[in-house]
């Protein structure tokens, strides 16, 4: 199944997407949430959408693409999960993952402006492929568990400001990754039986010119391993954000020139959709 949630920011209305058509599922739940997806309401969609029952959202092509969750309780990051990636950033393959975080205010729309903060001068582009937590993860037993804890996967970009992360972060990377609309997510959040999760191509392009073309096939630490991996230190709740890194293809490389205002971002994982972002200058609003 591919959900998704349209309208203007704050009153998004949750639908699922059957051939092509946007049917809305407030009859079953009020939003794309945590309980949502740890309930009985995934089994609920599937069982309307089999009997018709659902009807259709009027005029969905016309409505805003919001993230196809509701804010989580945490966005939890794995940096340097592809080999060439970390090469470019002078760094040599992680044996462990290494995890930083991103705000839950971070997550927005995937074709919602984003404004690059005041003082920044590095903001860069990260397509990643993200996994949306469906049931409570805690001390997993195994990496053969975690699939069982996983509700869909959704495209994302994970903007960073390389300055803020790496110049004045004290060693810490998310006062780089943290702006407000660093994390545009979705269009869709897909469920697992809709990809094949290890073998997606991931691309992205700034300004129509090709950027970053890998798989997920490539990722030094599997899906499986992360989510497993992280229960170990953490407990991961319904409706949360694992992002799992990113392939080689970004400014951080020397090899393209930072975001400025008026540059647009498109972002792509096969199965999960496209996004697109104009970045636009800060400006301060009067109190």
């Amino acid at each position: 199944m591919r959900f998704a949630r349209l309208g203007p920011i704050g009153h998004e209305i949750p639908t699922v997407l059957v051939e092509g058509v946007h049917r809305d599922i407030r009859s079953i739940t009020p939003d794309i949430d945590g309980g949502f997806l740890c309930g009985p309401g995934l089994a609920e969609v599937r069982a309307a959408i089999d009997s018709g029952t659902l009807p259709e959202l009027a005029d969905a092509d016309t409505l805003r693409i919001g993230a196809p969750i509701t804010r989580p309780s945490a966005v939890v990051c794995i940096g340097m999960n592809y080999a060439a990636h970390a090469a470019e950033s002078g760094a040599e393959p992680p044996t462990v993952p290494i995890i930083f975080l991103k705000t839950p205010n971070t997550v927005v729309g995937p074709n919602d402006t984003v404004v690059i903060p005041p003082t920044s001068t590095r903001t860069d582009w990260e397509v990643e492929l993200g996994i949306v937590i469906g049931e409570q993860a805690a001390y997993l037993d195994s990496p053969a568990d975690s699939l069982g804890h996983i509700a869909g996967f959704v495209t994302a970009n994970d903007l960073s400001e390389r300055d803020f992360q790496m110049t004045v972060s004290g060693g810490q990377w998310s006062k780089g990754k943290c702006a407000p609309g660093f994390n545009p997510t979705g269009p869709y959040l897909v469920t697992p039986d809709e990809v094949d999760h290890q073998n997606l191509a991931l691309r992205s392009w700034v300004n129509g010119d090709a950027r970053q073309d890998s798989t997920t096939a490539d990722q030094i630490f599997d899906v499986a391993f992360i989510v497993w991996h992280l229960s170990q230190y953490l407990t991961l709740e319904p409706g949360d954000l694992v992002l799992t890194g990113t392939p080689e293809g970004v400014a951080l490389s020397g090899r393209f020139p930072y975001l400025a205002a008026g540059d647009v971002v498109e972002v792509e994982i096969e199965g999960l959709g496209r996004q697109r972002q104009e970045f636009v200058a800060y400006e301060r609003t009067s109190a």
